[in-house]
C-alpha cells in the first residue's frame, strides 16, 4: 500500500462524463445580501425554537418561493432497554422542473440543528439553501425536479425520509416508522448535503464515506473539486487540502497520512453525513461541510459558495442518465488523485492468499501422512486402531465449527433480550457486561468443546477451516468495505499464520486473547480517546475511554437496527466466530502433524 502512493502509480482524477461540464460556466447566482438578512431571521427564529425544527417558519419559506412543500414526520421506536419511542420531522420543498415532467430530480439538503445541539450550527448553510431556492426558481432551464429537504435528528430524518421516499424499510421491522410523504418528484439521482457552520467560511471539507463501505462514482468527487477550484473555495479532503512540493518525501507522507484517515473512515462501516444514506438507494451523493475561518486570510463567503452550488446543479441538470462511466470503488489520498480498486484490491488479496495457501499446503500434508501411515500399517488390531486414529473426524470437527458459529449467532440475535432484562441497571451497562460474559464464554469455550483423539489429524482440519473461513470472509467483505478487511486482514492474517495445529506456546494464546473481537474494540476505543484527548491524566484517559467503549458498542448495535449497517453483523456472527477457531487451536497439546512429516521426510532424505 505504502507503494501504492508512489506519484508514478496514481492517476490524477478526470472527468469521464462530460455531461458534468457545462457547470463550469459562469456563475450567475448573486444573492448572497438574501442569505445573510435569512440567516439572521433564522437565528431569531431558532431562538424561539430551542430543540425542535422551526418547521412552521420553513413552510412559510417554502411556500413564498412557490414550492410545493411538505411536512414529514416518523417515529423511532428504540430497539434497546425499554423500547422508548421519539419522534421527529422533516420539511422539504419541490421544485418542479419547467423543461420536463418530474420524470428526474436532484437534492439539495441541510440538517437542521437547534442552538441546544452538541454539534455546530447548520443555520448559515440552511439560510444559503433558501437563498439558492430562490435563485433557482427564477431559472428556466432546469430539466429535473429540485427537492429542497431539512432534516431533523441528523441521520435519522435523512433515513425516515428516504425510505418513505421509495417505500422501503431498510433496518429491523418496526423499529424506524418512516411515515408517509405528502409529495414526490422524480427518480433522484445525486444529492449534495450542506453543513455550513458560518457566513466566513475558511474551508470546505468534502466527505464521501458511506453507509458500509460504499462510495459515490468519483465523477461527482472530481466536480466538486473543480468547482471550488473555480470559485477559489479553499476545498480539503478528510481536512486534508493539496499542497504542491517538490519534496518527494513531504509529497508521499501526505499521502499515506490522508489515504490512512480515509481507510480508517471508511472502516467503520458509518458514513461521515447524512449523504451516506443515499448510496444504498442508487443515488450518489456528497456531503460539504464549510468550517469557519480563522487566522489571516480571505474568507469564503455565501457569494462563492452559492456559485459552487449553483455550478454543480446545473451539471447535475445537464446529466442525460445516472452516474456510471466512473469508478464507484477507489482510495483518494489527495483531492486531485485516486487509486483504482485495480491497484489497491492485490493487496488484500495477497493477504487472503498466504491463508489459502497455509490451508492447502497443510491439507497435502495430511493426506500424504494418511497415505504413508495406510501403506505402512500391518493388519493387527493395534495397528487398526492406529488407522483409525490417522483418518479425519469431520463430525467431531463439524460439531465445534458449529458450536462456534452458534455462539456468535446468538450473541447477535440476543442483543436486544440482554439489555430487557432488568431496568436496576442502564442500557450501555447491561450490554456491556452481557458481551463481556460472552467474550468470556469463547474464550473458556475450548475447555468444554474439545476434541478428543490421540493424533491432531482432527485439529489440522480445525486450522483448515478456519484459514479458509477467515480468507473468505476477507475476500467478501473486501469487495464492498475494502478499508474494514484490509484492517481485519493486517491484524488476524499474521498471527493466523504463525499459529500451528498444536503445540503452541503460552505466548501465542496470549496474543489471540488480545486480539479478542471484544478487546480489540476496547484498544481502537482507547487509542482514538488518547489521539483525541491529549491532555487527560492516564487514569481519566481509561475512565473516558471505558464510557466512550460502552456507548461504541451501543451505538453498533442500534446502526445496524435501524440503518442495516452490516460491521455488527460481521463482526459477532463471522469475525468472533472464527476467532473462536483459531482460539480453540491454540489449546491443542497433541504432536504437531507439520512437525512430525517434516521429520519424515527429512529421514528418507538421509537414508
Amino acid at each position: 500500500m505504502s507503494v501504492v502512493i508512489s506519484l508514478n502509480l496514481l492517476t490524477a482524477t478526470y472527468f469521464s462524463e462530460n455531461a458534468l461540464l457545462p457547470g463550469l460556466v459562469k456563475g450567475e447566482y448573486d444573492m448572497d445580501t438574501e442569505a445573510r438578512s435569512l440567516l439572521v431571521e433564522l437565528e431569531a427564529e431558532a431562538a424561539s425554537h430551542p430543540h425542535t425544527l422551526p418547521s412552521a417558519w420553513l413552510l412559510s419559506r417554502f411556500h413564498r418561493l412557490s414550492l410545493d412543500a411538505y411536512t414529514h414526520n416518523f417515529t423511532l421506536n428504540y430497539p434497546l432497554g425499554s423500547s422508548s419511542k421519539f419522534t421527529g420531522r422533516n420539511v422539504y420543498g419541490i421544485l418542479r422542473a419547467a423543461r420536463s415532467s418530474s420524470m428526474e430530480a436532484v437534492m439539495l439538503t441541510v440538517p437542521y440543528r437547534p442552538p441546544d445541539s452538541v454539534h455546530p450550527t447548520t443555520a448559515p448553510g440552511l439560510a444559503l439553501m433558501l437563498s439558492l431556492a430562490k435563485f433557482f426558481r427564477r431559472q428556466k432551464y432546469w430539466a429535473k425536479d429540485i427537492i429542497f429537504l431539512v432534516t431533523e435528528h441528523e441521520q435519522l430524518g435523512a433515513q425516515a425520509w428516504l425510505e418513505a421516499y421509495h417505500g422501503a424499510s431498510c433496518g429491523l421491522p418496526g423499529v424506524l416508522d418512516h411515515g408517509d410523504l405528502g409529495g414526490r418528484g422524480g427518480a433522484i439521482q445525486a444529492a449534495i448535503n450542506l453543513e455550513i457552520h458560518a457566513s466566513k467560511i475558511g474551508y470546505i471539507d468534502i466527505k464521501v464515506a458511506g453507509l458500509n463501505g460504499q462510495l459515490p462514482n468519483l465523477d461527482l468527487v472530481n466536480l466538486v473539486h473543480r468547482m471550488c477550484s473555480k470559485e477559489g473555495v479553499r476545498h480539503t479532503f478528510n481536512n486534508k487540502e493539496k499542497v504542491y512540493k517538490n519534496n518527494w518525501w513531504a509529497t508521499w507522507s501526505r499521502g499515506i497520512h490522508t489515504l490512512v484517515s480515509m481507510v480508517l473512515t471508511q472502516a467503520t462501516g458509518m458514513p461521515n453525513g447524512n449523504h451516506g444514506l443515499f448510496h444504498r438507494f442508487g443515488i450518489e451523493a456528497v456531503t460539504l461541510e464549510g468550517f469557519e475561518k480563522v487566522g489571516r486570510g480571505s474568507p469564503a463567503t455565501f457569494f462563492q459558495v452559492g456559485r459552487v452550488l449553483e455550478g454543480l446543479f446545473r451539471s447535475l441538470n445537464n446529466l442525460l442518465e445516472r452516474f456510471h462511466q466512473s469508478f464507484f470503488f477507489y482510495l483518494l489520498p489527495d483531492t486531485d488523485r485516486y487509486i483504482s480498486i485495480g491497484l489497491y484490491m492485490p493487496c488484500l488479496v495477497m493477504l487472503a492468499g498466504a491463508l489459502i495457501i497455509k490451508a492447502f499446503t497443510l491439507w497435502i500434508k495430511v493426506q500424504n501422512n494418511i497415505s504413508i501411515a495406510e501403506m505402512e500399517s500391518p493388519s493387527s488390531d493395534e495397528n487398526d486402531e492406529e488407522d483409525k486414529t490417522v483418518n479425519l473426524n469431520v463430525m467431531l470437527v463439524g460439531t465445534a465449527v458449529f458450536i462456534n458459529h452458534l455462539q456468535g449467532v446468538l450473541l447477535f440475535s440476543g442483543t436486544q433480550h440482554f439489555t430487557r432484562i432488568t431496568d436496576a441497571y442502564s442500557t450501555e451497562n447491561l450490554l456491556y457486561g452481557s458481551y463481556l460474559i460472552g467474550c468470556l464464554l469463547t474464550i473458556v469455550s475450548p475447555y468444554i468443546i474439545r476434541l478428543h483423539k490421540k493424533t491432531d489429524n482432527q485439529w489440522v482440519l480445525l486450522n483448515i477451516i478456519a484459514l479458509l473461513e477467515l480468507a473468505t470472509v476477507l475476500l467478501a467483505v473486501g469487495m464492498n468495505n475494502f478499508s474494514l478487511a484490509f484492517l481485519t486482514a493486517v491484524i488476524y492474517v499474521p498471527p493466523a499464520l504463525w499459529l500451528q495445529s498444536s503445540n503452541n506456546r503460552w505466548y501465542k494464546k496470549l496474543l489471540w486473547i488480545v486480539l479478542h473481537p471484544f478487546f480489540m474494540l476496547s484498544w481502537v476505543v482507547l487509542g482514538f480517546t488518547a489521539v483525541t484527548f491529549p491532555e487527560l491524566e492516564p487514569l481519566q484517559l481509561l475512565t473516558k475511554a471505558f464510557v466512550a467503549n460502552k456507548q461504541a458498542l451501543v451505538l453498533c448495535a442500534v446502526d445496524s437496527y435501524i440503518y442495516a449497517s452490516w460491521t455488527f453483523n460481521v463482526a459477532t456472527i463471522f469475525f468472533l466466530p472464527t476467532w473462536s477457531l483459531f482460539w480453540q487451536l491454540t489449546q491443542s497439546h497433541s504432536e504437531s502433524i507439520e512437525a512430525t512429516f517434516d521429520e519424515e521426510e527429512t529421514a528418507k532424505k538421509q537414508q
